[in-house]
């Protein structure tokens, strides 16, 4: 038991560790999961400004990365399809179809200028031993773009995921230039490369989620062309969606085509009654037309994973992104100072002949040592004191240069870098400034290449219970006891779809049921006496005897709570149901039982008069006199014309 526990202790988080920092997520400073870090560094150790082979390309990144070569492919194409970082040629798939890529071996592929321009640089990159310890590998790319939010990416590691939507390539520029000019807060938005309509009033920088629909255009009243899909999905997953929620009868359509090539086009022809601007709402609701995305930046930083919203990724590439400038400049300053060093120093040497002292000389070691004597009385002239090495150089300047050095020249040489020191100087005291404008410089340079694709919008939440009502017609025969949709009777209920039924028994039971098509109601000895919409408000009147006592009681009640198909009752059991109605106002009138001397064998009662009570409670006693039946005398509906009589159950 304790081996189990030592193995599952260490070895699994081992794995766990390896999953989330080497396989599935990105690294915050170049946005890049190590299989994409390492496809780049090859394509850069290979370029030489023609295609590659991407079947190549991938045999090559094996070197870096310790598994096969098709996920390396996969991660390519992917890569590629994002427009930022490679140049393409040949069938790399298609987005919107979701038509995959050609074999590797006749797909090529290369470094963007983008790429080339922005994300490499030897002097400032870190290298770590590869799996196999032959060669070096990145740890990082010194990205100079924030790529983590241009490409967006997705993974799943043990226990995180992460999910980044892409942005747009110079709206992120521009909010980096607002950031080191002085801005505290910037709003950056996502950004498709299938277009669409977005909502992102609940982005949250990054921490919660947007809406999306796809672009639907009215070519005319019977057709639909959607023009552009959301992202994540392709035409024939929307496809396939459409013909479900047709399926199922939520929308109805005729024929739908694909006409898809470069652009997205699915053309939707509409039946005999239906027309576009009616459909386009269930589309929304019912297909791919409208899907919510959910934003979770989880990302790798000082080899950790942490989740960050898009305003503190943004801080974090400026800053980095000062911090590489600002290196390469010092870097270039150093450079034109030795420069500026080793022509002085020729300069020195040839202008003082001091060749001439080594002329004599036979032995090396004293070759060296008489230059460094003669070179003494000039070091305040250079930035440094001469090395070996430098010395070397000296030595190593053929005659003919010597012969014909030119003071003048090499004065102006030396004025010229001394400029470029200058600029450099300059750019170094205000390294703020400087980032910008090579910001400013990159979206001249790029930024008409990527333009936004995605249209913002507010999208009002759709009333799904609206779009799915419909109206339809139920009919019930009190003879044959069948009720439903495909049942024609005596008595029509205008419903919705979303409507119950509510039935009422002779023998004072009721139930609640969906509207059927066809449903036979009666039981044995037990027929409905009402059949009506299950409201909650519609009022109830009955009249009803004791079957002993023959007393009538009368009673209202509304049905509000109930279980479908439950049998509940409204009446007490043995009594006899002598009248049942929706009506308002009604009036009725007790019948007595005749006996001798009775002088009083009617009575009219207006059963509106009764208090509305819970369907259980009893109901009140009309007369103390034995009932031998009742009649209807009058409701409030007898006024009414047979146009404006309406009916909620019968």
């Amino acid at each position: 038991m304790k081996d189990v526990k030592y193995l599952m202790r260490h070895h699994y988080l081992k794995y766990a560790s390896y999953v989330i920092l080497d396989r599935a997520i990105p690294n915050v400073f170049d946005g890049l999961k190590p299989v994409q870090r390492r496809i780049l560094y090859t394509l850069w150790t290979m370029h030489d400004g023609k295609l590659h082979k991407v079947a190549n390309v991938a045999g090559q990144t094996m070197v870096y990365h310790p598994h096969g070569d098709a996920p390396i492919t996969e991660a390519l194409i992917n890569m590629s399809n994002k427009g930022y970082m490679l140049d393409q040629q040949g069938n790399f798939g298609n987005l919107f179809t979701g038509d995959p890529a050609a074999a590797a071996r006749y797909i090529e592929t290369r470094l963007s200028l983008l790429a080339k321009e922005t994300m490499f640089n030897p002097d400032l990159t870190e290298y770590q031993p590869s799996y196999d310890g032959r060669r070096q590998e990145p740890l990082c790319l010194p990205a100079k773009i924030p790529l983590l939010l241009m490409q967006g990416t997705e993974g799943i590691a043990v226990g995180m995921s992460t999910h980044i939507l892409p942005h747009n390539f110079v709206e992120l520029l521009e909010a980096e230039i607002a950031l080191l000019e002085g801005e505290k807060e910037i709003t950056v938005l996502p950004d498709f490369v299938t277009g669409g309509l977005m909502d992102a009033s609940d982005y949250q920088a990054g921490k919660g989620k947007i809406k999306l629909r796809a672009k639907i255009e009215i070519k005319d009243a019977k057709t639909i062309v959607i023009t552009e899909i959301c992202y994540g999905t392709t035409t024939e997953s929307l496809i396939r969606t459409i013909d479900e929620a047709a399926k199922r009868g939520k929308i109805k359509i005729e024929s739908i085509h694909d006409y898809t090539a470069e652009k997205v086009e699915i053309e939707i022809k509409l039946p005999r009654g239906i027309y576009a601007e009616e459909l386009i709402n269930a589309l929304y609701a019912y297909t791919e037309c409208e899907v919510s995305l959910v934003s979770q930046m989880v990302v790798i930083k000082d080899n950790l994973p942490c989740e960050l919203d898009v305003q503190e990724i943004l801080k974090l590439y400026v800053d980095k992104l000062q911090e590489y400038l600002k290196k390469e400049l010092e870097l270039e300053r150093e450079r034109l100072q030795e420069k500026i060093f080793c022509k002085t120093l020729e300069q020195i040497f040839i202008e003082n002949r001091l060749y001439k002292r080594i002329e004599t000389i036979a032995v090396y070691e004293k070759i060296h040592t008489s230059i460094a004597e003669g070179l003494e009385p000039f070091h305040k002239e250079l930035s440094r004191e001469p090395t070996y090495d430098d010395r070397e150089m000296l030595l190593n300047i053929p005659i003919r240069r010597i012969s014909r050095f030119d003071l003048d020249k090499n004065q102006e040489e030396i004025a010229a870098i001394e400029k470029e020191l200058t600029i450099i100087r300059k750019h170094l005291s205000n390294i703020k400034k400087f980032s910008a404008n090579y910001l400013r410089g990159l979206l001249t340079k790029y930024g008409k290449d990527f333009p936004r694709r995605t249209v913002l919008q507010n999208i009002e939440q759709l009333d799904m219970r609206a779009i799915q009502t419909r109206n339809i017609k139920v009919g019930f025969d009190p003879q044959t006891g069948f009720v439903g949709t495909k049942v024609t009777g005596s008595v029509v209920l205008e419903c919705t779809n979303f409507d119950k039924l509510l039935l009422l028994f002779k023998d004072g039971s009721y139930s609640v049921i969906n509207i059927p098509e066809k449903q036979y109601v009666h039981t044995e000895g037990n027929k409905v006496v009402y059949v009506g919409i299950a409201d909650k408000k519609t009022v109830i009147n009955v009249v009803y005897r004791d079957l002993k006592s023959r007393i009538c009681y009368g009673k209202r009640f509304i049905v509000k709570s109930f279980m479908m198909d439950k049998v509940y009752r409204y009446v007490e059991e043995g009594m006899d149901l002598l009248f049942l109605t929706a009506e308002p106002k009604l009036t009725v009138e007790l019948q007595f039982v005749p006996k001798l001397k009775q002088q009083i064998t009617k009575q009219v009662i207006v059963i509106d008069r009764l208090l509305v009570k819970g369907v259980t409670a009893k109901g009140m006693r009309l007369s103390p006199k034995e009932v031998k039946r009742v009649i209807m005398v009058s409701t409030a509906s007898d006024q009414e014309t047979p146009k404006t009589k309406k009916r909620k159950g019968t």
